[in-house]
């Protein structure tokens, strides 16, 4: 699948006034600076469609894109801010849950991983809570690019290894690089697989 139309619809705090539920739809989270605005302007072929900040925060709201007039993609908040409030991480962290509880159309969660670090406790908690929780899930490794693919290897397999000591088989996952267009074709196609049984 290649991404041909992608525009920004809105941008909400509250998940009850996203768009109408009638088309598929697909969410992008993760860690602080986890590179998901890149990410997403690479999946879009648009450098400029998701802002993207060295500062972490960016995102503070609940954002939709509709793709080519059949799917939403949706840009979230990230967790694990040390720089914000509690009281703004205890909000945020409401307004995601919220979101990924009630929201009857999403398809999927993308929760992004930064390949250059070995296993963060707090995105081992993320993923099991979603799973608590009954939301499908996959899991892109990020910024490929900026470590050699051996010492990806191993984070990714260490990685692998924790979630295997609470799940029983492993969630699909994405190796990507903003900057180098990895897994740009893998990513999409995943979605048009799921779009596909959508719509039958």
């Amino acid at each position: 699948m290649i991404i041909k139309n992608i525009s920004f619809l809105q941008c909400v705090a509250d998940w009850r006034k996203c768009p109408s539920p009638t088309l598929p739809e697909y969410a992008f989270i993760g860690r602080s600076n986890v590179g998901k605005s890149s990410l997403i302007n690479m999946l879009a072929n648009n450098d400029s469609l998701a802002k993207t900040s060295s500062k972490p925060g960016k995102t503070q709201t609940i954002n939709h894109y509709l793709v080519d007039n059949s799917w939403y993609l949706v840009d979230l908040p990230g967790y694990g801010y040390a720089t914000i409030s509690k009281t703004m991480r205890e909000k945020w962290a409401a307004m995601i849950r919220n979101y990924l509880l009630h929201r009857e159309n999403l398809q999927l969660v993308f929760v992004l991983i930064d390949s250059r670090l070995e296993p963060q406790k707090i995105d081992i908690e993320f993923i099991n809570k979603l799973g608590e929780d009954g939301v499908p899930f996959a899991v892109i490794y990020t910024k490929s690019d900026k470590i050699s693919s051996t010492k990806a290897k191993q984070n990714i397999e260490k990685f692998r290894k924790r979630l295997l000591e609470y799940w029983e088989e492993l969630p699909p996952d994405f190796l990507s690089s903003a900057k180098n267009k990895i897994g740009k074709e893998e990513i999409c196609n995943y979605i048009e697989e799921i779009n596909n049984q959508y719509t039958k």
